[in-house]
């Protein structure tokens, strides 16, 4: 079973930054893609950033530039790097791997992490 640990978040002032860090465990043959997710109260989970095939990364346009993911694949932990946070980044950020194990594919979430950012 592929669990995701994640580290990182809490409080932060606007222009601040953060780095949230999760890490993959199990029986992991390989992963497809991972990254970063959000919600806010009352609002849908959104992408952040993600690595998908190969090395290419998609990042929502509100974070372009300012956020940046990065990757260990010996150690299958991705990296979300937050510069000049907003307050509109305060939400619950949450790690997504999609790989395959040696008894099949997987798809699972992180527990989630806090970032909230004062004005």
């Amino acid at each position: 079973q592929v669990q995701l640990v994640e580290s990182g978040g809490g409080l932060v002032q606007a222009g601040g930054s953060q780095r949230l860090s999760c890490a993959a465990s199990g029986r992991i043959f390989s992963i497809n893609a991972m990254g970063w997710y959000r919600q806010s109260p009352g609002k849908q989970r959104d992408l952040v950033a993600v690595f998908t095939s190969g090395d290419t990364t998609n990042y929502a346009d509100s974070v372009k530039g300012r956020f940046t993911i990065s990757r260990d694949n010996a150690k299958n932990t991705v990296y979300l790097q937050m510069n000049s946070l907003k307050p509109e980044d305060t939400a619950v950020y949450y790690c997504n791997a999609i790989g395959t194990t040696n008894t099949g594919m997987f798809k699972v979430w992180g527990q989630g992490t806090q970032v909230t950012v004062s004005s």
